[in-house]
C-alpha cells in the first residue's frame, strides 16, 4: 500500500506540474505598469470620497450641535419669558388688590374689579398671540436652518 500511495502522489504532482511551475514563475513576474497607475489612481479616488464622507459628516454634526444649542438657548428664553409673565402678573394681582382696597363703596369695587379682570385678560391674549407667533416663527426658521445645513452637508459629500 505505501508502494501504492507513493505511485498515486507522483502521478498527482506530475498532473498539477504545470500549474506548480506556472506559481513559480508568477512570483518573478512583473506587474504593468498600466495595472500599478490603475490601482493608485483607485486608492486615490477612494481616499478622497472617504474625506468627503467625513467632512459631509463633520457637517452633519455641526448642524445638529447649531440646532441643539439653539433650542437650549431658545429653551432658556422661554424660561425666562414665563418668569417674567409670572412676576408680571404677581404685581399685577397685588396691585388689585391694592385698588380694590381703596375702594369705598361696592360698586367702586366691582368697577375696579371689572377693570383689572379685563385688564388680565388682555394681556393674557396679548401673550398667547405674541407666543404663538414666536413658536410659529422659531418652528419655521429650525426647520429652514436645519434643511440648509442638511443640503450643504450632502450636497458635497454625495
Amino acid at each position: 500500500m505505501t508502494n501504492d500511495t507513493a505511485i498515486a502522489f507522483d502521478s498527482v504532482k506530475e498532473a498539477f506540474a504545470p500549474v506548480t511551475d506556472a506559481l513559480k514563475n508568477m512570483q518573478n513576474m512583473e506587474v504593468p505598469e498600466s495595472a500599478r497607475e490603475f490601482v493608485k489612481k483607485a486608492t486615490a479616488t477612494a481616499k478622497e470620497r472617504v474625506a468627503d464622507a467625513f467632512a459631509g459628516s463633520e457637517k452633519v454634526t455641526a448642524a445638529i450641535e447649531t440646532a441643539v444649542a439653539d433650542g437650549v438657548s431658545e429653551a432658556t428664553k422661554i424660561g425666562r419669558n414665563i418668569q417674567q409673565a409670572i412676576h408680571e402678573d404677581t404685581e399685577a394681582f397685588f396691585d388689585g388688590l391694592d385698588k380694590l382696597a381703596s375702594a369705598k363703596t361696592i360698586s367702586e369695587a366691582v368697577q375696579i374689579q371689572s377693570e383689572l379682570a379685563r385688564a388680565r385678560g388682555e394681556a393674557l391674549i396679548s401673550r398667547a398671540k405674541s407666543s404663538t407667533e414666536y413658536f410659529g416663527k422659531l418652528v419655521t426658521d429650525g426647520a429652514k436652518t436645519l434643511q440648509d445645513n442638511f443640503a450643504k452637508a450632502y450636497t458635497k459629500s454625495a
